[in-house]
């Protein structure tokens, strides 16, 4: 009895630290619970905004077929136009294919405008996204709507060719005029443009690779072509691009072959490599010499160019193509050693007193396409038992002294090598020429024997 009298107070001890065990036993566990519910709602955001990432600009046709809808939709209000609009939106003549890709905003797609094979761009999804003209804008906040307050033909090649400098990064004093096109039909036109035209014209020359594009066909061949607009996309020729995963980068079945002149080869297919090689030189030529600037390429992969049916090389995608002065500006950055200096392909050096990237380029257009593309064309692996000729020995040490040789410092010598290169290319094509005329004449030879044999 005195036991259980004296147990009573124990177990009102024991109880009360069960009390307190099972309080701090909840409170932990529903901070548990607080902090698993926190880090699965946070997983769940981040997976959402990842899915959204990932999936907002997934290339689709039903998408793609949607935005050229809003596109001819805008061009029936009036809104935008452009030399495309009637025969994408009215009378059926643009046909959608596929798409090709959506990176960071802009949409690509291909199509084919009266049978001719095209591809669709722009930077921006919407016409809205584009900052509209400022004297439209102030037309419209001074509420004048006449024909007083209609910018004239003079006016617009003002303002145009101010915005191409500016989209380009060129000095205001530089001397440069809209392309040829573009002034042939103003020196035509006599009547104000319309608020769609303004607008449409604005929209396109806040696109960089258009007015890179549209400035440069009219000054050389290794560019894509721009063939028509409507409102802010513009239809730029299809051109068979080239393939990272092949090792000749451009394929002979992706262009109309010459006339067939031998069992299973044409002429293009003897001589295809040294052509488009010369061709590369040509372009490098033009960049370096033919303008005003220097024109830099900093994005030189095989995907970015193409070939037309004459083997001609043309850039497609000069969304990295930098004329000098911007040039300067990009590379001209901190730095703490000579790796914070890269720009993709354009380099520069660090300067470890000022911490400050040099303005100057290091390497040039030609040393990274002989690093990238003429390396692995003229490599003993792909030439196989032609890689012991002479000629072909000589090629491989001309290449790797391109490579070794960083242009932008070694301004002459590197021009030496692009001649010396020029000139073994055409003996090449003259040899492959020659070998295959003489394989020619030992089948013909063969069939005759033959013939006579029976």
């Amino acid at each position: 009895m005195l036991w259980a009298v004296r147990s009573v107070p124990g177990l009102g001890r024991g109880g009360t630290v069960l009390r307190w065990l099972r309080g701090r036993v909840c409170r932990r566990s529903a901070l548990i619970f607080v902090l698993l519910w926190l880090v699965s709602w946070l997983s769940l955001s981040g997976l959402l905004f990842v899915h959204r990432s990932m999936f907002s600009d997934l290339c689709t046709d039903d998408k793609s077929r949607r935005i050229l809808q809003r596109v001819c939709e805008e061009y029936q209000q009036g809104v935008l136009t452009g030399d495309l609009c009637e025969d994408l939106c009215v009378g059926g003549h643009v046909e959608y294919k596929r798409c090709l890709y959506y990176e960071n905003g802009k949409k690509v797609m291909a199509a084919s405008w009266r049978g001719l094979p095209v591809v669709l761009k722009s930077k921006l999804e919407n016409f809205s996204s584009y900052e509209a003209l400022a004297l439209l804008e102030y037309q419209d906040g001074a509420g004048g709507t006449g024909g007083e307050e209609e910018l004239s033909p003079l006016d617009v090649v003002f303002y145009a060719t101010l915005e191409i400098k500016n989209s380009l990064g060129l000095e205001t004093e530089t001397n440069l005029s809209l392309p040829r096109f573009w002034s042939q039909r103003l020196k035509e036109r006599e009547q104000p443009y319309t608020r769609a035209e303004l607008a449409s014209l604005w929209a396109l020359l806040q696109q960089e690779e258009y007015t890179f594009l549209r400035v440069m066909q009219d000054l050389t061949d290794h560019v894509a072509k721009v063939l028509g607009s409507c409102g802010h996309f513009y239809a730029v020729e299809y051109l068979a691009a080239g393939h990272a995963w092949d090792q000749n980068i451009f394929s002979i079945d992706d262009i109309s072959p010459s006339p067939q002149d031998g069992p299973g080869r044409t002429l293009m297919e003897v001589d295809m490599v040294p052509r488009v090689a010369l061709s590369f030189l040509d372009m490098v030529g033009h960049f370096e010499n033919d303008f005003s600037h220097h024109l830099h390429l900093c994005d030189i992969k095989p995907e970015n160019f193409a070939i037309r049916k004459d083997l001609t090389v043309a850039a497609i995608d000069v969304d990295m193509a930098f004329f000098e002065p911007k040039m300067q500006d990009i590379l001209e950055q901190n730095c703490t050693n000579d790796n914070d200096c890269n720009f993709f392909d354009c380099i520069s050096k660090c300067d470890t007193k000022r911490n400050k990237c040099g303005s100057k380029r290091k390497n040039s257009n030609l040393q990274v396409i002989c690093e990238k593309i003429f390396r692995s064309w003229f490599s003993p692996t792909l030439l196989g038992d032609k890689a012991e000729r002479p000629l072909q020995v000589e090629l491989q040490q001309a290449v790797q002294d391109c490579v070794e040789t960083e242009g932008g410092e070694e301004v002459e010598r590197a021009r030496a090598i692009r001649l010396k290169l020029q000139g073994l290319l055409m003996q090449l094509i003259q040899e492959e020429l020659d070998n295959h005329q003489s394989q020619k004449q030992a089948r013909e030879t063969h069939r005759i024997h033959t013939a006579l044999n029976f």
